[in-house]
C-alpha cells in the first residue's frame, strides 16, 4: 500500500474524521440491540439510502464468509455482518470512522479487522482472499474509480460477489446552493463534476464549508461500464431517491449493483 496519500484523499481523510466529530448519520455506530439481533439471525444493512439490501443479494449464509467492507467505516455495516457470522475486514480512509467499528467490535466482542487505506489501493490484501466486497456509496469522494473496480476484482475469489452503491451523476448538474437552501432545481453544471473545478473556494466555503469532503460525479460508463471492464458480471440493479431535498420527487439519487467475478474469465 502506498505510504502517502494524494491531496484529495488526505483532505477527505481529515474531512471524514470531522464528520465523526459532528455526528454525521453515517458515522454513528449501531447499538448492542442491533448486534444481538444479528447474532440471532435477524439483520439488514444498507447500500444506498436507507433501504435494506435485498437478502438474496447475499450468500444463503454468512457463516465463514470472508467480507471486505470497502470504504465502509462508521460502525454500521461491518459489525452487523460480523455478528451475522462473516469474517469481516473494514477498510476506510478515515481513522475516526474505523474507530467506530472498533468501538462496536470491542463492546460486543466481535471478531473484526480494520485497515486504514485508500479504496483505490488494496495492496494490503493478496489476490482472491475475499468472498464478498460490500462497497456502499463512497466512491463519490474518489477522483478516479477505475482502480477501485480493478482492485475489487483482484481481491475477490472466483464466484465472489461485489455489492456496490453509488450516486446518480445527474444530481450534480444542479446548483447546490439553490437545491440546499431554496429547494430549487437550477441546471448549472456540465458533467463530469468536481467540487474543486466547478465551485470557487468562496462558494465551496459558503455552501459546504472548505473542510467538507470533496465530491466527484462519475458517469454510468465509469460506474457500470467500469465494473464490466474489470471483468464483473452484473446480476441485479436497484435505484432509490434521496429521502429529502429538491431532487427527491423527480429522480433517483442512488444506484446499486450486484456483480460477481466469473469462475472463468470471459473472452476479450
Amino acid at each position: 500500500m502506498t505510504s502517502e496519500l494524494d491531496p484529495v484523499a488526505a483532505h477527505n481523510r481529515s474531512a471524514w474524521d470531522r464528520e465523526v466529530e459532528s455526528g454525521n448519520e453515517w458515522t454513528v455506530p449501531v447499538g448492542p440491540e442491533v448486534i444481538a439481533a444479528a447474532r440471532a439471525g435477524t439483520w439488514s444493512v444498507v447500500l444506498i439510502g436507507h433501504d435494506p439490501v435485498p437478502p438474496d443479494w447475499f450468500p444463503p449464509t454468512l457463516a465463514g464468509v470472508d467480507v471486505l467492507c470497502l470504504a465502509s467505516g462508521g460502525g454500521q455495516q461491518g459489525p452487523v455482518l460480523a455478528a451475522a457470522g462473516a469474517r469481516v475486514t473494514v477498510l476506510d480512509n478515515s481513522p475516526r470512522q474505523l474507530a467506530q467499528d472498533r468501538l462496536v467490535a470491542d463492546r460486543d466482542k466481535l471478531e473484526l479487522t480494520t485497515v486504514l487505506g485508500d479504496m483505490r489501493d488494496l495492496g494490503a490484501f493478496g489476490d482472491e482472499c475475499f468472498d464478498l466486497v460490500f462497497h456502499p456509496v463512497s466512491n463519490v469522494f474518489c477522483p478516479d474509480i477505475e482502480p477501485v473496480w480493478r482492485e475489487c476484482f483482484r481481491v475477490l475469489r472466483p464466484g465472489g460477489v461485489l455489492l456496490a452503491g453509488f450516486m446518480n451523476p445527474d444530481i450534480f448538474i444542479f446548483d447546490a446552493d439553490a437545491c440546499e437552501n431554496r429547494g430549487e432545481l437550477i441546471v448549472r453544471h456540465a458533467l463530469p463534476y468536481s467540487d474543486l473545478t466547478h465551485l470557487s473556494p468562496e462558494e465551496r466555503a459558503r455552501v459546504w464549508g472548505l473542510d467538507a469532503p470533496v465530491e466527484y460525479s462519475h458517469s454510468l460508463t465509469e460506474q457500470i461500464g467500469g465494473q464490466l471492464a474489470a471483468g464483473f458480471v452484473i446480476t441485479a440493479f436497484r435505484e432509490r431517491p434521496h429521502l429529502v431535498g429538491a431532487t427527491a420527487d423527480y429522480m433517483p439519487g442512488f444506484f446499486a449493483t450486484r456483480s460477481y467475478k466469473p469462475e472463468t474469465l470471459r473472452p476479450a
